[in-house]
């Protein structure tokens, strides 16, 4: 009768790195696919925008000549793009910065200070993700920004873009806060720093990274904005870029989509710019957590 000999595995020193470092290799693995679904039609527009019109006609990927002269056209077919630009830097940095700071003490009063009723709070913020707010009370919006005497006017565009931001600011903010232990906020306290001091000198640094997920949240939602833009602002002037460039699309013609590439790279360059000096924390402030409930 023949024994069997018994087999022992034994992880060679690459399992053991792999089986170390698996979560690790998973999550740069989704951050690198999500850059590569971002940046592959990225670059085909960039592409288009240097591509001469002839060339664009052709089907081919890469330009036989690039041509660069589509910038100048748009810059000055469009009389009032500077302006324009600067009237979505003016909104959108607005709209991020306050909507970061009521975000910031609606999302530490939730966690930390316990207020009455706040898992009623916390329910209707949730509710209204689901709800199609820009749809169905753009009208009410309409009539409120005239009786104001908003229409035409980009500063009126700061308060309906905080308004329909805040809720999924305020709860990307109070699952930051949720990671921040009561322990730590209660010994600031305790010490005497305050509910500012517990909250400038403990509770932010410990939320940066929080901080930085709903500053790139709010700062693409303004910025890329149109059903509102479109139906509040109809001067040319007070337009903000996205609307410039639907209006761009409609009226270069079928075959001028070099510049219309044009428009959309200008458009999309800032917010770009934006994206890459905070991806870091982005991507930190997502695999810590702070996009769940």
């Amino acid at each position: 009768m023949s024994k069997k000999d018994e087999k022992y595995e034994v992880n060679t020193p690459q399992q053991t790195w792999f089986a170390k470092h698996r979560s690790t290799i998973v999550r740069h693995g989704v951050i690198n696919l999500f850059m590569l679904v971002i940046l592959l039609p990225l670059s085909w527009v960039l592409i288009l925008s240097v591509k001469s019109l002839p060339d664009s006609m052709r089907g081919q990927f890469w330009p036989r000549k690039f041509d660069f002269t589509h910038y100048s056209y748009v810059f000055e077919n469009i009389e009032t793009l500077t302006g324009n630009m600067m009237n979505s830097i003016m909104v959108t940095s607005a709209t991020v910065l306050l909507t970061t700071f009521f975000a910031v003490l609606a999302g530490y009063a939730l966690v930390h200070m316990k207020p009455w009723g706040k898992t009623f709070v916390f329910t209707i913020l949730l509710l209204s993700l689901y709800f199609p707010t820009r749809v169905v009370a753009i009208i009410s919006i309409y009539e409120l920004q005239d009786f104001l005497g908003l229409i035409n006017v980009t500063s009126g565009l700061i308060l309906p873009y905080i308004t329909l931001n805040l809720a999924i600011s305020v709860l990307i903010m109070r699952s930051v806060f949720q990671l921040v232990p009561h322990e730590v906020i209660e010994s600031a306290r305790l010490d005497a720093a305050g509910v500012w001091g517990t909250l400038w000198f403990i509770g932010l640094p410990l939320a940066r990274n929080g901080l930085v997920v709903v500053f790139i949240v709010n700062f693409v939602t303004a910025w890329g904005e149109f059903l509102l833009a479109s139906t509040l602002i109809n001067d040319q002037g007070a337009r903000t870029m996205p609307v410039v460039l639907a209006a761009a699309q409609g009226g270069m013609g079928q075959w001028a989509w070099p510049r219309i590439a044009a428009v959309y790279i200008i458009v999309v360059t800032p917010g770009l710019i934006a994206f890459i000096f905070a991806q870091k924390l982005f991507f930190k402030g997502l695999a810590e957590g702070v996009v769940k409930g």
